[in-house]
């Protein structure tokens, strides 16, 4: 509470929730709300937790170079990550999800790290893709549609961004000892003698946890399971469409999707409050739905897609021995021996 980044993070969402909500009369949106038809977000919880024990499998793919760990045991880890990133601020359940596995199978938080980084990466990119996908659509998205500007530069600056990331990873992976030697010329020359020892065992086992993208086969199936994964949660925005008197298609559903997910990135109060409505509304107000209902939809998205991820992911919490008091976003490493 007295980070200075939070209180960013809370002025971040309430712009944009100020944004998203904008000459939105309450009784619409109550209106919106009270005829919605909530038994749809059952199958929708449903192919979410489905995306979720796709991404325990991913992980698990990634992993494998350092140590064969059973998709079943990284599934409760990945929840606790999801319930972190939604309770913390500054995606806090990615560095959880590491230290928690660090503790249960002894993988380097840094390696697990590299693997978790290299996921966001390809996320991106799928994210970036369901927006080109429908690119001709983005010229709706103006500040008419309740967004502030057009979102087709930001796509092409964040096209580069992740498209130079993961270049970046692919050819650390594939020259892992070139890698460590420029690390290490970099890491001698701008660090304290102090620090060089534990920096260079960090870099270390952060390049081996790239180990899995040394292949065009394993890149192939990470991005095939990641494009996956997206389709099945674009699927439960589908369902919990089908709870409101609107219809639009699933294409308009993956752009959004795509959007929404960019927009997160954006640091903002836990939970991204605000960076995913705001820009959730707009597209559906680009498709001619009216406020309210987008409005409504999307405030309901919201809280299916935090609620039950968060619920479970603390029950494993709990279970793992993790007091709510505890985030622990660093932990000591055995330093390299030899």
């Amino acid at each position: 509470m007295k980070d200075w980044k939070f209180w960013l993070g809370v002025l971040v969402s309430a712009l944009f929730l100020w944004l998203a909500l904008r000459g939105l009369h309450l009784e619409d949106l109550w209106g919106a709300l009270e005829g919605a038809r909530f038994i749809w977000l059952l199958p929708g919880i449903a192919v979410y937790f489905v995306a979720v024990w796709a991404r325990a499998w991913r992980w698990h793919y990634l992993l494998r170079p350092l140590k064969a760990i059973p998709t079943r045991t990284m599934f409760p880890i990945v929840a606790i990550g999801y319930m972190g990133n939604n309770i913390y601020p500054a995606r806090a359940g990615e560095i959880l999800r590491a230290v928690v596995l660090k503790r249960r199978e002894g993988v380097p938080v840094s390696a697990s790290l590299a693997t978790v980084i290299v996921e966001r990466v390809f996320d991106g990119v799928v994210m970036l893709a369901f927006v080109f996908l429908n690119l001709p659509e983005l010229a709706k998205l103006t500040g008419d549609s309740g967004f502030v500007g057009n979102i087709q530069n930001l796509a092409v600056w964040g096209a580069a961004a992740f498209v130079a990331a993961l270049g970046g990873f692919l050819l650390a992976a594939m020259f892992p000892l070139r890698s460590e030697a420029l690390a290490g010329w970099l890491i001698q020359r701008l660090l304290p003698q102090r620090l060089r020892e534990k920096a260079l065992g960090i870099t270390s086992r952060f390049l081996g946890g790239l180990a899995a993208l040394r292949s065009p086969r394993e890149v192939l199936m990470v991005f095939a399971t990641s494009a996956v994964i997206w389709l099945l949660e674009t699927g439960k925005y589908w369902f919990v469409m089908h709870a409101f008197d609107f219809e639009v298609s699933f294409f308009a559903l993956m752009l959004m999707n795509g959007i929404v997910n960019l927009a997160t990135t954006i640091p903002s109060a836990p939970g991204y409050v605000g960076t995913f409505d705001a820009p959730g509304i707009a597209v559906l107000v680009a498709y001619g739905v009216p406020q309210a209902l987008a409005a409504g939809y999307t405030l309901v998205l919201h809280v299916a897609l935090w609620l039950p991820i968060t619920a479970l992911g603390a029950y494993y919490a709990l279970k793992a021995g993790l007091r709510w008091g505890e985030v622990p976003t660093s932990e000591a490493e055995p330093q390299p021996t030899g």
